[in-house]
């Protein structure tokens, strides 16, 4: 503890020796079953087929991920008109609009699904709420962020209008449905757990009629990433969160460890994009890593730490997972 400290970090490296430093590793973090299988998608594709592999979008928000397949002959692009017509097209694992495959299917384009399944039981509940727009169809509101590509691809599982994107709890305060009486909601997988329960209170509160998913739709791995999260960040003076910007899980992740204790939590892409100048006067870091950040990034970090440090490590494991998912036809 910094009360038991005899020297100064400075002091420390004048005489030569190096500073000390507690790392707590927050388990699970990293890779989701999700996340692995559409990298795997892309990789099999590419054994299967050959190079070149077109992938619609980030196949999962991480840029070292992405770098490394196309070193292996992906090539990423933003939409289908970009594939030529012989391609062969991966759809990420966020999910897509139904318009999506059906112009891949226009185009005689060989594609592969790498949606997220649990992203696909979101879309699947949509699609049970609407009902084919019968008579028992119910309007959804959507808890999720606006532009983020599950988002865009649960709501365009459905003809415009029938779902309502509610970011917030004001949002979810002043959402005013045409028919309250028959309501449903689902969430993007990658959301605070707190948050949104605060939300879907407020939805229930308000429109007691509402009907929610018969499972939870935040994903097993977002949940155990932010209790692992909760787990160290009352004990750490910063707490580093690997993965991308535009990597909503990871963003959440910071966010949960600074309401949870920690007085600082920083998103840190890579060891190369880390400002050392951060951990001045840290005697307890904790490190976790986002859904889409591959683990040989936090041991990268950790090296790098130890060459500085005298470190001392703890695993904190919160929970186990052992969740596998399939390959899709036909590459399964």
């Amino acid at each position: 503890m910094a009360d038991q400290t005899v020297i100064s970090d400075r002091d420390d490296r004048a005489a030569g020796a190096k500073p000390q430093l507690r790392v707590l590793l927050a388990g699970p973090r990293g890779f989701c079953a999700g996340v692995d299988r559409a990298i795997r998608v892309v990789e099999e594709a590419l054994r299967q087929y050959g190079a070149p592999v077109y992938v619609r979008h980030e196949i999962v928000h991480n840029r070292t991920v992405v770098e490394a397949l196309e070193a292996q002959g992906a090539i990423f692009v933003e939409e289908l008109d970009e594939v030529p017509p012989d391609g062969h097209v991966v759809f990420s694992a966020h999910g897509v609009p139904k318009s999506v495959p059906a112009e891949a299917e226009r185009r005689n384009l060989l594609y592969l699904d790498a949606t997220c399944p649990l992203v696909s039981k979101v879309h699947r509940e949509a699609e049970r709420h609407y009902a084919g727009g019968g008579p028992d169809t119910r309007h959804i509101l959507m808890i999720g962020h606006a532009g983020h590509p599950e988002v865009i691809g649960t709501m365009g599982q459905l003809p415009p209008g029938a779902v309502t994107l509610v970011q917030d709890a004001e949002e979810a305060r002043s959402v005013a449905p045409a028919d309250p009486m028959h309501l449903a909601f689902i969430t993007q997988t990658t959301l605070s757990v707190d948050d949104t329960a605060e939300i879907v209170d407020i939805l229930r509160t308000r429109f007691p009629h509402i009907e929610g998913p018969k499972r939870e739709d935040i994903c097993y791995a977002t949940t155990n990433r932010q209790e692992a999260v909760k787990a160290i960040a009352p004990g750490c003076d910063l707490v580093i969160v690997i993965g991308s910007p535009n990597s909503s899980n990871s963003q959440r992740l910071r966010e949960v460890a600074e309401r949870s204790g920690a007085p600082r939590a920083l998103l840190v892409p890579k060891l190369a994009d880390l400002d050392w100048s951060a951990l001045e006067g840290v005697r307890t870091l904790g490190i976790t890593a986002g859904a889409s950040a591959p683990e040989a990034l936090v041991q990268e970090m950790v090296t790098a730490l130890a060459g500085t440090y005298a470190l001392e490590i703890e695993e904190r494991t919160v929970r186990k997972e052992d969740v596998i998912f399939k390959l899709p036809a036909p590459l399964g």
